[in-house]
């Protein structure tokens, strides 16, 4: 009962996954306007349409190797 159920580099690469998809949200946060009477079109620019999904994709597919891989 020695071993654990996850290897040290499998957890390394949970946490990096985790920084990932953190970051990937921190990306997508902004764009709002102060006056409701104002339309602000920052909300639909690259980084928060694009970047920041898949960057939290990313992040999602780290996780799942970080889980279902074998590591030595």
């Amino acid at each position: 009962m020695d071993k654990m159920a996850i290897t040290p580099k499998g957890l390394r690469m949970l946490l990096a996954g985790l920084i990932v998809m953190v970051s990937g949200y921190i990306l997508m946060t902004g764009g709002g306007s102060d006056d409701p009477q104002v339309f602000n079109y920052a909300m639909f620019d690259f980084r928060r349409l694009v970047a920041a999904p898949l960057v939290i994709l990313a992040g999602i597919v780290i996780e799942i190797v970080a889980i279902m891989g074998k590591f030595k």
